[in-house]
């Protein structure tokens, strides 16, 4: 029987939740519990330096991280109280975690960075367009933000899903299916979208351009962003701080990313030209497109029921 993300989500959020009934007492209030993923850029950078431990000591306040292999994961570890805030997750994760009942809030957003996602192909592929996708092969990573560019990107050619074969693997597998031959075209993101082009010379079919905008959103659990606007207000400031200097100093970032990354210096300049790392408030307004992908999943029975994207809540920094 066919599982939607969403369901395998819920049950998970479930398990989470019994164990949360016994920890949530526990909850240290002179704390903020971080989750992220190698890959959560800004997050990543402000471990490395402590500058967020440093601006948080005025209030008293002490950092823990704790890192997840993917975005769901840190969604359901947010709803079942285990950590307070999540890095950086694709645009496509709270829309699972909204499906599936999570009470959290957005706090941040980067900005779009609409090259950041592509659909590659081999540089000897005799493919020119998406719609010679029709009838091959294509790997991309289930529910991710790639996902929703194939679907936006096989629209726009005339084409269903049904065109292609799906090939549902992992940034790592989908990139060894499209060296060796397995598939046919590969949907990627940065900074793996950057070193397959600079590495095996896979090249961009379509990017995300005038389809997809991928934000990046930065998420809290209710209750925390209940209870401490004032160390979410310390934490955006850091965030934007972070996010301008990766921007204005690209070699000085990389080469601090690149021991933790464990990717060379120069893919993740190229990588991070592609994202814009702007931190911005959420606003109702910039949610529309959240409600395209909903819907767009909705329709290939990857969400359980209809998602109203407005009605997950926005927390708003202080006006600088």
């Amino acid at each position: 029987m066919h599982r939607s993300i969403q369901a395998v989500f819920a049950a998970t959020l479930f398990l989470f939740s019994l164990d949360s009934v016994l920890t949530a007492g526990a909850a240290d209030t002179g704390s903020l519990r971080i989750g992220y993923q190698r890959s959560s850029t800004l997050i990543a950078l402000l471990r490395q330096d402590s500058g967020l431990e440093t601006a948080l000591k005025p209030l008293g306040v002490s950092v823990s991280w704790h890192e997840f292999t993917s975005g769901l994961p840190i969604m359901e570890a947010l709803n079942a109280g285990q950590i307070d805030v999540s890095a950086d997750v694709a645009d496509t994760v709270p829309i699972f975690a909204q499906a599936a009942g999570a009470k959290i809030i957005y706090i941040a957003q980067e900005a779009p960075s609409p090259e950041a996602q592509a659909i590659l192909v081999p540089a000897d592929s005799t493919l020119k367009s998406v719609a010679d996708l029709k009838g091959r092969k294509v790997a991309v990573t289930k529910g991710a933000g790639s996902h929703y560019l194939l679907l936006a990107a096989l629209t726009e050619a005339g084409l269903s899903f049904k065109a292609i074969t799906p090939a549902y693997l992992t940034p790592a597998d989908g990139r060894a299916a499209l060296v060796s031959g397995g598939v046919d075209a590969w949907v990627a993101w940065d900074p793996f979208l950057s070193a397959a082009g600079q590495q095996s010379g896979a090249r961009v079919l379509r990017d995300g351009t005038g389809l997809s905008l991928y934000k990046r959103y930065y998420l809290a659990s209710d209750d925390y962003v209940a209870k401490h606007a004032d160390v979410l207000a310390v934490l955006f400031a850091k965030l934007s701080e972070t996010g301008a200097w990766v921007k204005a100093e690209p070699e000085a970032a990389a080469a601090r990313l690149s021991p933790l990354w464990k990717i060379e210096a120069d893919v993740i300049v190229r990588a991070n030209a592609r994202r814009s790392y702007r931190v911005e408030a959420v606003t109702r307004a910039g949610l529309r497109e959240q409600q395209t992908i909903a819907d767009a999943f909705r329709g290939e029975s990857l969400l359980l029921r209809a998602v109203d994207a407005s009605a997950l809540g926005i927390w708003q920094p202080p006006a600088q």
